[in-house]
């Protein structure tokens, strides 16, 4: 692939092991998984059949609407589903060769730009070979490479599993949507919801997220050098070239046309687009910590696996590592998303190459993404919910009524409700009896507040929960 034999540099112990054990990224390695779902997108496999792509389809293009020189439009139209081969056809064998050539020219756009021309040389083409690249600078090619990656990866992989960890949320946030559950602000005993309700919050927020993602344009450029289309205006004169570069981006490549950028295009819907990727990541990531939260208090149970140790020491432990480990590739995942739209959007002047080396590792920050989206997703079926524990524990805080006691009490104009329960209950402990009491010894109350209070108990007093649930629920597909 190199032209040469690559000398290894690997001590003579690890010599002849395979890429998973000496990789030094997991998402390579221990994370393979995710690996071989991104690489289509994100690799140099991808890159480079990205740029042939483009190159390849610019020439069409220029079949398609150039008649004012001879050698084009003399070209047979029938004849350009061949030139599309080139693409399509594309395999590792051509990879290897684009790269070999890269070796020996140290360009990666042009070794993608020359294989196309070599293909059509071979393929008895020749003559068109010198209209490959016309006009274009490399950022031509690469930025449209890139946009057609991060497309095709939020489209088929991204998206896909993020709305399978949405509906999964949704099945959660319907079959225990009146299922009531305590409460805690500031971590401690508070006004109680229900599960379903907490699961639809989550569902509600990631929603939003995703609808802000998706109305993310997704951007190409193809203005020459500077941004001027000074080369093709000058060496196909005659055309519209910024009306035929939008209908190149918009209808051959089906991206969005950005019209003003000096070499490259901007970045800033990348930045847009990172920026959504990373408060979906970070909606996660709350998540994962609150359903850690409610299974260290038991209020959630995990499902025991045949065959899996939880503890090298103790045998009983069901570990909630689906959910510790979502939690650290999230954390990773923000923070590449912030690092690359903070710093895409920056390049000195018309143009420095800052933004290649970011570029290559988007597919990093997807991978982390994707592999917290696929553990949450495995943490979940192994879930329970443990209705009895829920119901203790309601049971055990009937202090939660202050609130709603007091509420009552203030609309019998009393100026003293809230000081009043917050003596009886603030720093004690109150039980149900406890609670009655005091319900009872109110005299301002009437005979029908007084009862609605008596009826009431925590696992009651859950307001609008359960609807709440169920109307963020009917919006999911």
């Amino acid at each position: 692939m190199s032209g040469k034999k690559k000398v290894s540099l690997l001590p003579a112990e690890m010599q002849g092991l395979d890429s998973e054990a000496i990789a030094l990224c997991p998402l390579d390695g221990r994370y393979s998984d995710i690996m071989e779902l991104l690489a289509p997108y994100f690799s140099e496999y991808a890159l480079v059949k990205n740029r042939v792509l483009v190159e390849v389809a610019w020439l069409t293009f220029l079949l398609e609407n150039v008649n004012s020189n001879e050698i084009l439009s003399q070209f047979p139209k029938d004849k350009i589903p061949e030139i599309m081969k080139i693409y399509d056809e594309f395999d590792a064998t051509a990879f290897n060769r684009v790269k070999a050539i890269e070796f020996e020219i140290k360009h990666d756009v042009n070794a993608a730009q020359r294989y196309v021309a070599e293909q059509l040389v071979a393929s008895g083409m020749g003559e068109i070979s010198c209209f490959v690249h016309i006009g274009c600078t490399s950022e031509d090619i690469t930025n449209v490479a890139y946009a057609n990656m991060l497309k095709g990866a939020l489209c088929n992989i991204w998206l896909p599993k993020a709305y399978d960890l949405i509906n999964i949320l949704g099945v959660f946030a319907k079959e225990y949507a009146d299922v009531p559950m305590l409460a805690h602000t500031h971590g401690q005993p508070a006004t109680p919801t229900t599960v379903g309700k907490e699961f639809s919050v989550f569902i509600w927020r990631m929603q939003k997220s995703l609808d802000y993602l998706e109305s993310v344009d997704i951007m190409g450029k193809f203005n020459g050098a500077t941004g001027n289309y000074s080369a093709i205006s000058l060496a196909l004169p005659g055309y519209d070239w910024p009306k035929l570069c939008s209908e190149f981006i918009e209808s051959k490549m089906d991206l969005t046309f950005n019209p003003v950028t000096t070499q490259i295009e901007s970045h800033d819907y990348m930045a847009r687009l990172f920026d959504a990727m990373s408060e979906f990541s970070g909606i996660l990531l709350d998540f994962v910590r609150d359903i850690w939260l409610y299974i260290c208090l038991r209020y959630f149970g995990q499902k025991p696996v045949e065959g899996e140790v939880g503890s090298s020491t103790m045998p009983h432990k069901v570990n909630p590592i689906s959910f510790e480990n979502t939690e650290g590739n999230l954390i990773i995942a923000i923070s590449l998303f912030r690092t690359l739209a903070e710093s895409l959007v920056v390049s000195r002047m018309q143009r420095d190459l800052s933004d290649s080396t970011k570029q290559r590792n988007v597919g990093l920050a997807f991978g982390y993404s994707l592999k917290g989206i696929l553990e949450t997703i495995k943490g979940l079926s192994r879930v329970t919910i443990n209705q009895e524990i829920l119901s203790v524990d309601l049971e055990n805080n009937w202090e939660v009524l202050a609130e709603p006691i007091q509420q009552v009490l203030r609309t019998t104009g009393d100026p003293e409700a809230y000081d009043k329960v917050k003596a009886f209950t603030r720093g004690k402990e109150i039980d149900r009896i406890d609670i009655l009491s005091f319900i009872e010894h109110c005299d301002e109350l009437s005979d029908e507040q007084r009862k609605m209070l008596l009826d009431l108990a925590p696992d009651k007093y859950t307001g609008y929960a359960g609807d709440i649930a169920n109307f963020v629920v009917s919006f999911l597909s």
